[in-house]
């Protein structure tokens, strides 16, 4: 019998259904909230470097925008679908809630791989998205950022050709671009920072001093690079990364057991978070099979590489010593492991909540750009620290009272909020 495939959407239903129980939401809201109000799907023709034309498969769904314009990022993969862009569009509406940011839920994609695009033949995938979605994007109504195998330059483009299109200057249209660019100092580091706030509390509410533990962490994207860095800094060890190889199309997770070097391994490191293998060994790194990093004898595990990597099927390797999961990434832990995590009394910090500090940021950005006024980038950092702070406290103060899972509490915060401002707007 086929095992059958994973669905990211489905998991998303899943946990919406869960709260929904929870707080009893009556079915008109329920129907409502578990489904996007507005998808898109369309197709992009590119003129190839080769002179051939190509249509790429362009997305993009907007859950939920009763608390404010959609937000969320637009990724480019080659295994980019529908339901994929459909759960992170939830979850980002459940994120910007959790954070208490007056935004909603939205998300993008293009199926194709930059690894095997020039630059004129991305631009010109940025610039026929844009084409594509015009009338329905913009600073009042849907403002898009990077994500997956996207950055800021990509960003600069897509704002480029929605200028022309409009005929003006929109800054606050789309978030993370290039700083001089309209964007915002702190913006880089913002998702890692944010997931490392997060943990900070979390083990100072522990009765754990960050600085004695030690962190495993997925992947070696922007998320886990200043994710790794910010834990250095405040003391803590990191043993292990892990992130994908392109050239053999499998991962591998570096370890060191004495504590790696961020800036060390960023040297040998490509535009997408590659790491080179023999450069790593020589510089005394041991290259272990990818999955390696959920097993190791650490405090802390960082997953922040992408969705469905901690399942039912490993859930079981995960250390005893391990007392705390930042999910950095978006929807990394499967429903059936979640029941495994909890059992075991692991504190999870939940994604939405955990890697809040992208679309934070991307808020002040917006704000910043619409000001036409920018901020320093303590300034910036130090309000993203307010921010995550404050929406952790809450949602761990609610999982006491109440008794429930981190996740739950978590859920059942910003479910109530979309959930009240689609009542007061009349809309159920």
């Amino acid at each position: 019998m086929n095992k059958k495939a994973f669905n990211p959407f489905e998991m998303a239903q899943a946990q919406f259904d869960k709260v929904a129980d929870v707080i009893n939401l009556d079915a008109a809201t329920r129907d409502l909230l578990r489904n996007p109000i507005r998808e898109y799907s369309f197709a992009i023709p590119v003129r190839m470097d080769d002179g051939t034309m190509k249509v790429f498969r362009g997305f993009r769904v907007q859950h939920n925008d009763a608390r404010g314009p959609a937000k969320g990022g637009i990724r480019f993969h080659p295994h980019e679908t529908l339901d994929t862009v459909r759960a992170l569009a939830t979850w980002m509406t459940w994120k910007c809630s959790v954070v208490d940011i007056p935004l909603g839920g939205g998300k993008g994609g293009v199926i194709c791989d930059p690894h095997n695009l020039s630059q004129h033949e991305q631009q010109a995938i940025c610039r026929g998205w844009i084409r594509q979605m015009a009338k329905n994007v913009g600073p009042v109504n849907d403002v898009p950022a990077p994500d997956v195998m996207t950055n800021p330059q990509h960003m600069l483009w897509m704002l480029d050709e929605f200028e022309v299109i409009h005929g003006g200057r929109y800054p606050g249209f789309i978030t993370g671009k290039p700083v001089g660019m309209g964007g915002s100092l702190g913006r880089t580091e913002a998702t890692g920072f944010g997931l490392i706030f997060t943990v900070r509390e979390a083990l100072r509410e522990m009765g754990l001093k960050l600085a004695d533990c030690t962190a495993s962490v997925q992947g070696f994207g922007n998320v886990s690079q200043y994710a790794v860095r910010l834990f250095r800094q405040l003391g803590g060890k990191v043993t292990c990364v892990s992130c994908w190889d392109q050239e053999d199309q499998v991962s591998y997770t570096f370890r060191k057991t004495s504590g790696l070097d961020p800036d060390e391994l960023m040297g040998i490191t490509d535009p997408f978070g590659g790491i080179d293998k023999a450069k790593a060994r020589k510089l005394g790194y041991e290259v272990l099979p990818g999955d390696a990093w959920i097993e190791q004898e650490v405090e802390v595990l960082l997953p922040a590489a992408i969705e469905n990597q901690i399942t039912g099927e490993n859930v079981n390797k995960i250390h005893g010593k391990v007392k705390l999961i930042g999910e950095g990434a978006n929807g990394p832990t499967t429903p059936e492991a979640d029941k495994v995590i909890a059992e075991r009394g692991i504190f999870v910090i939940p994604d939405f909540l955990a890697n809040a500090g992208g679309v934070t940021c991307s808020y002040f950005e917006q704000v910043q750009g619409n000001m036409n006024y920018y901020w320093e980038r303590d300034e910036v950092l130090g309000k993203l620290d307010v921010k995550m702070t404050a929406a952790f406290s809450a949602v761990s103060d609610l999982a006491r009272k109440q008794k429930l899972y981190m996740r739950d509490a978590a859920y059942v915060i910003a479910v109530n909020r979309v959930a009240k401002a689609c009542k007061d707007r009349g809309w159920v």
